[in-house]
């Protein structure tokens, strides 16, 4: 992991609007709370090549500072990542300096090339507003894929499944700070409204606290699965038992091949 120097810290946490800006950060906080990269990768690449045992490079879309693409890049023979946000696409290249990484909007891009998989992970897909994304998002990530190549996108909550008024909490340790972390959620219409506080204390430098909103869409399980087919793809929801809403799988329709 990049370690940045207490004056960097301070300039980062000082300047923050949102946790994507201080991309150690936002890692840190989701190790402290156990979250396990590397396992979750191992999966996701044994999902892939069970539906494409010849899988050689692969695309992540949402790919944050490369947590799990950094796993990844063990499995396949090339890695590409994408995001919106620059603060975490600076991260991503100081941790795999020989990787390409692009400032993409998962609604529209277009790399130029295909690739076997395409992943788009931690709910990233969540931050797209209303249908009409989301069917533009997932015909983007198709146009990726090769011919029988396997999509791979792991979903926000569902409408029938999101908890209105959950509240949050986690306080970690990392390299010398202590990291608190307290969320509220609460469904507006279709979407999903998290306020979270972070408190950020550094010996030395001081205290930071700044208040981050992230607004999520909400789907029916339903209109995914129809948006899958709407962009050519053959889905599934699969569970992977870990109390989340699991992921769903898809392969790109062959030449010629009608989705119904």
């Amino acid at each position: 992991m990049t370690t940045a120097t207490p004056t960097e810290w301070g300039r980062a946490l000082a300047a923050a609007r949102t946790v994507y800006d201080v991309a150690p950060l936002y890692e840190a906080i989701y190790l402290g709370r156990g979250k396990d990269y590397a396992a979750e990768a191992a999966e996701v690449a044994a999902l892939i090549t069970e539906r494409n045992p010849g899988a050689r490079d692969l695309l992540d879309v949402g790919c944050g500072p490369a947590t799990h693409l950094r796993h990844l890049a063990e499995v396949f023979d090339r890695v590409e990542g994408a995001d919106l946000a620059e603060p975490m696409l600076d991260h991503a290249r100081r941790r795999l300096p020989g990787v390409p990484f692009h400032r993409a909007d998962m609604r529209d891009f277009d790399l130029g090339r295909r690739f076997d998989a395409v992943t788009s992970l931690f709910s990233a897909i969540g931050n797209i507003s209303g249908g009409a994304e989301l069917r533009a998002a997932l015909r983007c990530l198709r146009r990726h894929l090769r011919p029988g190549g396997v999509v791979l996108v792991e979903p926000w909550w569902f409408t029938e499944n999101f908890v209105s008024g959950h509240v949050g909490g986690d306080v970690v340790e990392f390299e010398g700070m202590t990291v608190g972390r307290v969320s509220h959620s609460v469904r507006k219409g279709s979407s999903s409204h998290m306020t979270v506080h972070y408190v950020v204390a550094r010996p030395g430098e001081g205290i930071w606290h700044f208040t981050d909103e992230h607004i999520m869409a909400l789907f029916p399980r339903e209109e995914y699965l129809a948006a899958f087919r709407e962009a050519g793809l053959d889905a599934e929801l699969i569970d992977l038992g870990n109390g989340g809403p699991g992921v769903f799988v898809g392969t790109a329709a062959e030449p010629g091949e009608v989705r119904r």
